[in-house]
């Protein structure tokens, strides 16, 4: 490794926080979470310690890397870079910015004794690490034009679309989240999946502000889907989305993300975020139904205590019948248990 002489590595502090952003909002890879509000939802919600890192060069911020600590007694003692979000990394101004930064990682990971240290990218950034290629990204361009949009989704879905429309099915902007939580809630449960706390969205909110959105779907007043959406320069992201048990009926789902991209666009995004997928799953294949191709993403580990890359994966044969006893439960209980649950689970 190419050391850049002067360069020093140094935990985050509250006075970074403007360098911080104003390196996330210029640099050409940054992403929404690498903003620095993550930092304060992660531990407020969950408890995950932060490990905010900085390469300060004469004053000058010339690099950062995101980190935070995530202990459980079922799934072990990690080092993310970032939970509960699909991406993360460092963000520098060169490569050796960067090499200094991911070594400076790896000695953290060592001092805290983690069983091992994850970072999420879009692109392999250390290739002698262990990677898994189970998720895989979708992006699109979004055009000005609404319709333009609407006729580039493929026939079939677009049909859904429309059966939506032609259903009465109209998108609500909520002030709060707690009505799009409650729906997906009760997805997450379905899919056999512990869900988040309520305070989790809460948070996202009232961090972000304009830039977190909650949309729901309603059918005669009655809300059938929602979604949590992230805005990010002129990207929108819809993040956390569910439906209640009329959704798939209606195509409630299908005119929620149709709303979602066609309210973006009208604002000026210009790039539609459909998140993370596993391949293989009902996800995956909806969202390649958009039209959407997979892009895979880059999911590293140096491993300090663990011999073998972690698989917390629902996919996992070991999980089978944790998610079958789960789809189960009654919703209210399921809301209750899942919260300690879910926060090892990013």
């Amino acid at each position: 490794m190419t050391s850049e002489p002067g360069l020093f590595i140094r935990a985050y502090r509250e006075a970074d926080r403007a360098a911080w952003e104003a390196l996330v909002e210029r640099h050409p890879e940054a992403t929404f979470f690498h903003r620095i509000g993550w930092r304060e939802v992660l531990e407020a919600a969950f408890g995950h310690r932060s490990h905010y890192l900085i390469a300060e060069h004469a004053g000058a911020l010339r690099g950062l890397l995101p980190l935070a600590e995530v202990r459980s007694l079922l799934f072990g003692h990690a080092l993310i870079s970032t939970p509960f979000c699909v991406r993360g990394g460092a963000l520098a101004e060169s490569p050796q910015v960067r090499e200094q930064l991911d070594a400076a990682a790896c000695r953290l990971a060592e001092s805290l004794g983690v069983d091992y240290l994850e970072m999420r990218l879009d692109a392999p950034g250390q290739p002698h690490w262990p990677r898994k290629d189970l998720y895989v990204g979708f992006r699109k361009p979004l055009d000005p034009d609404p319709e333009r949009n609407l006729l580039a989704i493929p026939r079939k879905q677009r049909a859904m679309v429309r059966k939506g429309l032609a259903a009465g099915l109209v998108g609500v902007a909520e002030e709060g989240t707690d009505g799009v939580y409650a729906l997906y809630a009760e997805s997450q449960r379905n899919l056999g999946t512990p869900v988040v706390s309520r305070r989790y969205f809460r948070l996202l909110k009232a961090v972000f502000g304009e830039d977190c959105e909650a949309l729901t779907v309603r059918h005669r007043g009655r809300p059938l889907a929602g979604v949590l959406s992230f805005r990010f320069r002129d990207q929108i992201l819809p993040y956390y989305g569910g439906g209640g048990i009329k959704a798939r009926r209606l195509h409630a789902n299908d005119l929620m993300y149709w709303e979602v991209m066609r309210r973006a666009c009208e604002r000026g995004c210009r790039l539609f975020d459909f998140g993370r997928s596993k391949r293989g799953t009902g996800s995956f294949n909806f969202k390649r139904n958009w039209g959407f191709e997979p892009e895979p993403l880059s999911y590293e580990y140096h491993l300090v205590r663990a011999r073998s890359v972690p698989d917390l994966s629902p996919l996992n044969p070991r999980y089978r019948l944790f998610i079958a006893g789960w789809k189960r439960l009654p919703l209210p209980l399921s809301r209750l248990l899942g919260p300690p649950l879910a926060r090892a689970l990013g």
